[in-house]
């Protein structure tokens, strides 16, 4: 099966895919910033550059995209039809990559939480939200 883009289109529409300030990202952080907490966005002096950093807590907070990170079980993780030993192989290597990073900060003491990008779906989000609050804020600084 062959993409419905021509490589121009698909290498366009490639490139206007953010690593930070994505969707998912923004709704997590606004939610949280208006429940008073305060972070810092993608700290480059931790391993894999968490989305957010709260010293306070010492917690870090990775958004994750379904696709880009691998998210077994998930409806929105479907390998595309073309390439797919290419996708395989940068799939697979996210995930290494994203499994050493949280090894790293768990060694260094902090608490690592993820969040999914179907986590924050309208069905679920205020859930996700609420657990995310309750989880960082459960750790007393």
């Amino acid at each position: 099966m062959s993409d419905v883009h021509d490589k121009t289109i698909r290498s366009y529409n490639m490139s206007r895919i953010r690593s930070k300030d994505t969707k998912p990202e923004i709704l997590v952080r606004k939610y949280l910033f208006s429940r008073g907490l305060r972070y810092r966005l993608n700290s480059s002096s931790l391993p894999g550059k968490p989305d957010l950093v709260f010293h306070k807590y010492k917690t870090v907070i990775f958004v994750n995209g379904c696709f880009w990170h691998g998210h077994q079980e998930c409806k929105y993780f479907k390998l595309p039809q073309t390439r797919q030993e290419w996708w395989k192989n940068k799939i697979y290597k996210t995930i290494e990559r994203d499994k050493k990073n949280l090894a790293k900060l768990k060694n260094d003491g902090w608490k690592v939480l993820v969040v999914w990008e179907c986590q924050l779906k309208k069905d679920i989000r205020s859930e996700t939200l609420t657990s995310l609050y309750d989880s960082l804020t459960e750790i007393k600084p």
